[in-house]
C-alpha cells in the first residue's frame, strides 16, 4: 500500500525503513501532525499511519475517504483519537499495535516512582556542582508499601511484577481480572478502597468516556495524605487542575506524569527557545515534587522495532484481505 505517515521524527523513519526493507509498502513521511488542515498531504494514499496526538476525526476521515483512504494504522495501543463511527461509515479499517513492549512503559513507570521518591534528578545536579549534602533527599522504602494499579492489562501486569519484586502489597482495579496479577497476590478491590488504601496509585487504563478525569477532585480527596500518583497511560485520565489544587494543599505528595491532557502542542517538539503558553502546564512545572517526561515511556529500541514491524504487518494483512488480530474495527 501507499502509506502516508504523520507526526514522524528521525527515529520513526529509521525504524520503519528497517522494517520495510523488502519494499512491500510505498512510505511517505510527514512531520506535521494530522489535522483537517494537513489532511491533503495524504490525498491518494490508501493508508495513513498515525500516532497519539494526531486528529482522526469525522472531518479528516471524510476528506481522506474521498481520496482513496482504506486503512488507518495506529502505531500505538490507544485509539481514543479516532472517530470509529465515521471510519465505519466510510468503509475504513482501523488497526493498532496493542502490545509493542509493555516492559518499556512499565519500567519507565517504576523509574518515575524511584526518581520522585529518592530524588535522583536533584541528587545528580547537586553532585555535579560539588554539593553532597543530603537535606531534601529523604525518601521511603517501597518495601511494604501498598501500590494501587488501575488497569491490569499487559502494562499493568508488568508494573505489578516489578513492584512485587520490591515487596509491595498490590491492589488492583479493572473490569477484567488478570490471572497473572492475581497469582502475584494482587487483591482486586473497588476504586474507593484502592484510593483510600494505596500509598502509590499508578494508572494503566485506556482513555474512554468512563475513564476521562477518573482522577479528579473527589478521587484525590479519597486518597491518603501524601499519596504518590503516576500516570503513563493517557493524559486526560487525570484532571490536571484538580491535581494542582491537591499538590498545593499537600494532599498529593508526589506526581509523575509521562502524559498530559493538553500535550499535543507541547510534547515531541523542541520548545526550549519558546515561551510555553499553557498556563496550567507552566504551573505544574513549578512544584518540586512533580516529575514530567514527554511521553517517552514507549521509547526503547525494542519497542520501536516491535511497533514498526507490527504496524507494517497489520497493513500488509489488510491489503491482502487476510485476518488481522490487531483490528480495532472493520467496515
Amino acid at each position: 500500500m501507499d502509506i502516508a505517515f504523520f507526526s514522524t521524527k528521525r527515529y520513526d523513519r529509521e525504524y520503519f525503513d528497517a522494517a520495510n526493507t523488502a519494499g512491500n509498502h510505498n512510505i511517505t513521511y510527514h512531520e506535521p501532525r494530522l489535522t483537517p488542515e494537513t489532511a491533503p498531504l495524504a490525498f491518494g494514499a490508501e493508508s495513513i499511519c498515525v500516532f497519539v496526538n494526531d486528529t482522526i476525526n469525522r472531518e479528516v476521515l471524510h476528506k481522506l475517504a474521498e481520496h482513496g483512504l482504506k486503512v488507518v494504522a495506529l502505531r500505538c495501543a490507544g485509539f481514543n483519537n479516532v472517530d470509529l463511527e465515521a471510519a465505519r461509515a466510510h468503509g475504513i479499517t482501523v488497526v493498532r499495535v496493542p502490545a509493542y513492549s509493555p516492559h518499556a512503559v512499565a519500567e519507565h513507570t517504576v523509574g518515575m516512582m524511584l526518581t520522585l521518591n529518592r530524588r535522583f534528578h536533584k541528587a545528580y545536579n547537586r553532585v555535579r556542582e560539588g554539593d553532597f549534602h543530603l537535606d531534601g533527599l529523604l525518601g521511603f522504602d517501597l518495601h511494604g508499601r501498598t501500590a494501587g494499579v488501575i488497569g491490569t492489562g499487559k502494562i499493568g501486569e508488568c508494573v505489578a511484577q516489578i513492584l512485587k519484586g520490591f515487596g509491595c502489597r498490590l491492589l488492583g482495579y479493572d473490569v477484567v481480572q488478570n490471572e497473572v496479577c492475581a497469582s502475584l497476590g494482587m487483591e482486586y478491590v473497588g476504586l474507593e478502597e484502592l484510593f483510600t488504601a494505596s500509598d502509590i496509585v499508578t494508572l494503566h487504563c485506556p482513555l474512554t468516556a468512563d475513564t476521562k478525569h477518573l482522577i479528579d477532585e473527589t478521587s484525590l480527596q479519597r486518597m491518603k495524605d501524601g499519596v504518590m500518583l503516576i500516570n503513563t497511560s493517557r493524559g486526560a485520565i487525570v484532571d490536571t487542575k484538580a491535581a494542582i489544587d491537591s499538590l498545593k494543599s499537600g494532599k498529593l505528595g508526589w506526581l509523575g506524569i509521562d502524559v498530559y491532557e493538553e500535550e499535543a502542542d507541547l510534547f515531541f517538539e523542541d520548545l526550549s527557545e519558546e515561551v510555553i503558553r499553557d498556563d496550567v502546564f507552566s504551573r505544574l512545572m513549578t512544584f518540586p515534587n512533580v516529575l514530567v517526561t514527554g511521553h517517552q515511556g514507549f521509547f526503547t529500541s525494542d519497542a520501536l522495532t516491535q511497533i514498526a514491524e507490527t504496524t507494517l504487518t497489520n497493513v500488509s494483512s489488510v491489503a491482502a484481505g487476510l485476518g488481522c488480530p490487531n483490528v480495532v474495527q472493520t467496515p
